[in-house]
């Protein structure tokens, strides 16, 4: 019997989905349930607020990057839980024009893949009656989904709640809950989405109260009630190569986003896990056999990254014998030098050409299919490697060989193909999967 699940998704992003399944990971939990969450689609942020919500790791499903056994595992590999709550990404059946692995992208994929039922977040603000038809639209446009029901956010009065619940009901939509406007519980935002969990102020009191909120004015039970599951997904064992025995990993305020799907991989093969801290001033631990930098905020500390001179040098020795390589902030700090927002140059690590500027942002946002031209630690030249590309900053000079043919979901070419020099190497995009 697999565990049953639901997932909370929307009409759009910025309708509150975050916030109440926030709310109902710690309401479940204080009322003494194990909840497993996972989030549709790429994103670094919502999972470790996740995380702290709930107690355990949450983990991305994506059916752009990732085959339906694929999913199947990574959902087996999870801890046995009483319940399962799966955050949705953008709207329900948002995704790309052209399907992946597994589907387009969409949270109503990975809907019809688990049999998990949805649960919508509306935001009620200037309408009453007429937020039936988003509810029964949804129903329509994907048919092999079911709608379990709405959660109302951002009522307005006791009078907007009655009369939006009479055109639910009749209708024969489901209200589970009912959440009038609260400023307190909004999580703050920043210019690559939401402030990291481990960065918020407060993050406990802004949780348990949101537990609070959600259990005050929703129907847990009924909620509950509602989560079921398809027979089990097929499960296929088929994890991604690690990229060495021994992994130096830049783990800090700078370097934080990497999936925990990768690490759990990586760790199920036998790998290590060294972390350093170049914030830190240190340097990849000498008896690693690669060095892998993720991605994250490397533009807010560039400061501290250009004086960290121990770090510097010793990963420079570092990539002489052995690989080493870094995605988007990991990248960028490997290259010659960064030009935050103000305009001011910052020396990086000089593994690489690279010189990068936040001076004049510019979103790059997407999926991403690579077909290597040269290798990549865990990967041989040819190898197709799905991912995805959240960044607002420009290339300014990119002379090394490149590291990749890149393509964007649609087919069309993306000019950052990552570079490569000796044995450093980079990419903008994170790493997901790898195409079948």
């Amino acid at each position: 019997m697999t565990t049953p699940g639901l997932i909370i998704s929307a009409p759009a992003s910025g309708t509150g989905k975050t916030t109440v399944t926030l709310g109902l990971l710690a309401a479940f939990r204080a009322a003494g349930l194990a909840v497993q969450p996972f989030k549709s689609g790429p994103d670094y942020i919502d999972p470790a607020f996740h995380s702290a919500a709930s107690g355990r790791a949450s983990v991305n499903l994506d059916s752009w990057a990732m085959a339906a056994p694929r999913i199947g595992q990574l959902i087996a590999d999870q801890p046995p839980a009483d319940l399962i709550l799966a955050e949705g990404s953008m709207g329900l059946c948002d995704g790309v024009a052209n399907p992946g692995e597994a589907g387009i992208g969409a949270s109503a994929d990975l809907a019809e893949l688990t049999g998990w039922p949805v649960v919508l977040v509306l935001d009620t603000s200037g309408q009453a009656q007429s937020a039936t038809a988003t509810a029964l639209g949804f129903a329509a446009m994907r048919p092999n989904i079911t709608i379990a029901g709405v959660i109302l956010n951002r009522v307005a009065s006791p009078r907007h709640e009655t009369l939006i619940r009479d055109g639910m009901a009749r209708h024969g939509v489901a209200v589970l809950g009912a959440l009038p406007r609260r400023a307190s519980i909004e999580l703050p935002e920043r210019h690559l989405g939401l402030v990291q969990a481990g960065e918020t102020e407060n993050l406990s009191r802004i949780l348990a109260e949101a537990g609070r909120f959600v259990a005050d004015h929703c129907d847990l039970a009924a909620i509950r009630a509602t989560a079921a599951s398809a027979p089990a997904l097929p499960v296929q064992t088929c994890r991604m190569p690690p990229p060495g025995q021994r992994i130096a990993l830049a783990q800090d305020a700078a370097f934080s986003f990497i999936y925990p799907h990768l690490l759990a991989d990586w760790q199920a093969q036998g790998a290590e896990i060294l972390p350093f801290s170049p914030l830190g001033d240190q340097g990849p631990d000498d008896s690693a056999d690669c060095c892998w930098l993720p991605g994250g905020y490397p533009e807010l500390h560039a400061g501290a990254l250009a004086a960290a001179t121990q770090f510097r040098r010793r990963i420079q020795a570092f990539a002489t014998r052995r690989p080493v390589h870094g995605e988007c902030g990991g990248y960028m700090a490997m290259g010659a030098a960064l030009v935050d927002a103000k305009g001011v140059a910052h020396e990086m690590a000089g593994l690489l050409g690279l010189v990068t500027s936040y001076e004049k942002r510019r979103m790059h946002l997407g999926y991403r299919l690579a077909s290597l031209t040269a290798p990549l630690p865990g990967f041989a030249p040819g190898a197709q490697l799905r991912g995805h590309e959240f960044h607002y900053s420009t290339i300014l000079a990119q002379p090394d060989m490149p590291l990749a043919t890149v393509l964007d979901a649609s087919g069309a070419a993306v000019p950052e193909t990552g570079s490569r020099r000796g044995l450093a190497s980079g990419t903008y995009f994170h790493l997901i999967g790898q195409k079948t």
